[in-house]
């Protein structure tokens, strides 16, 4: 096993999602403002690769198509163990949809050159379309198996995956080259102490244009896009009150009722 590429996005912190709104003209999402994190399952897809690291010694390599603002969440991520990170940053890409982004990624992990596996995560919080790992690897003409809930390298290069379907889990071998997309259930992410925070800092975060990735600028960004988002609806939340009247001997089984009701007790 020699390189194992882990595909990381740095999403709106959901904390700030209230302020989140869409560009009138281009109903892309404004994210001039919002504080950014790593997608939360990208980071179950790094520690899946981590492992592997440990065990055969792989390189692991970030790639993530996101602005060059977002550079210390990609820190944040080659701070858990990752070894070198490569960011696509172009302002051509602004706007791509699902399909225009798997290309440029996959364009991307072409330009790195040979890998062994390609990891994900299963989706990302702004878009929760899982579609970008089947179309990356669509792209690359390698397999594809989505929900991971468990990895298990066998004998050699083969690997036992766990895969979470509708009513169940089914099981399957694979070998490489394989790209796969992970749920929570996989593992925990470790830790991240403040010496790999200092050690991540000299690690390298190289940054590609499309003059790097030469893509038809007519197959990417917003014109390149044959999804387009039609309008954001930010869902409200609040607590509902229930209000019991009387002294407290009428109110005590009132309340006792009302949390039976719920399933408390």
């Amino acid at each position: 096993m020699e390189r194992v590429i882990v595909c990381v996005k740095p999403v709106p912190d959901p904390q700030a999602w209230d302020r989140l709104r869409l560009d009138p003209a281009t109903k892309t999402l404004i994210r001039e403002g919002i504080p950014s994190v790593i997608n939360p399952l990208d980071k179950h897809a790094l520690e899946a690769a981590l492992e592997i690291k440990e065990a055969s010694g792989a390189e692991v390599v970030l790639l993530s198509m996101a602005p060059p603002d977002t550079r210390p969440v990609i820190r944040e991520a080659l701070a858990m163990g990752a070894d070198r990170a490569v960011m696509l940053c172009d302002k051509a890409f602004a706007g791509s949809d699902t399909l225009a982004t798997a290309l440029i990624l996959a364009t991307g992990i072409g330009r790195l050159g040979s890998f062994d596996l390609i990891f994900c995560g299963n989706f990302t919080l702004d878009g929760s379309t899982s579609q970008v790992p089947s179309q990356i690897a669509e792209f690359l003409g390698i397999a594809n198996i989505m929900h991971v809930t468990k990895l298990e390298q066998e004998n050699g290069q083969r690997f036992l995956v766990t895969q979470k379907i509708e009513h169940g889990y089914m099981k399957l071998e694979a070998e490489p080259p394989l790209l796969l997309s992970f749920t929570k259930e996989v593992n925990k992410p470790r830790f991240t102490s403040f010496l790999e925070i200092l050690a991540a800092e000299k690690r390298e975060i190289a940054e590609w244009t499309n003059a790097d990735l030469n893509i038809d600028e007519s197959r990417i960004g917003l014109g390149g896009s044959p999804t387009k988002m039609a309008d954001l609806l930010m869902r409200k939340k609040g607590r509902q009150g229930l209000r019991l009247e009387g002294n407290p001997e009428e109110i005590a089984p009132q309340l006792a009722q009302k949390l039976h009701q719920l399933g408390f007790i």
